[in-house]
């Protein structure tokens, strides 16, 4: 079965991503322990943070960051529909 594939991001207080699905599950991703180094220290501005999109396979921010689609699925917590 292939990993389901990120159709929006939310992102929430805290560096939190409310992600949806294409399966129909949404999900809530803490980006936290990834926010470390230059690279993805980037992610400490909140005004940045924020700029996160769906980019047709996981999520990325302008400047390239991303994180793999399984850990945004598998590391996530099932949340109700918004």
């Amino acid at each position: 079965m292939l990993r389901p594939t990120v159709i929006n991001v939310t992102p929430e207080n805290d560096y939190k991503l409310n992600l949806r699905f294409d399966n129909g599950e949404t999900r809530l991703f803490d980006v936290k322990p990834y926010i470390k180094g230059s690279w993805f220290g980037e992610l400490k501005n909140p005004s940045y943070f924020k700029t996160v999109r769906p980019n047709g396979f996981n999520i990325e921010w302008a400047n390239g960051q991303d994180i793999c689609p399984d850990d945004l699925y598998f590391n996530s917590i099932k949340t109700a529909m918004k």
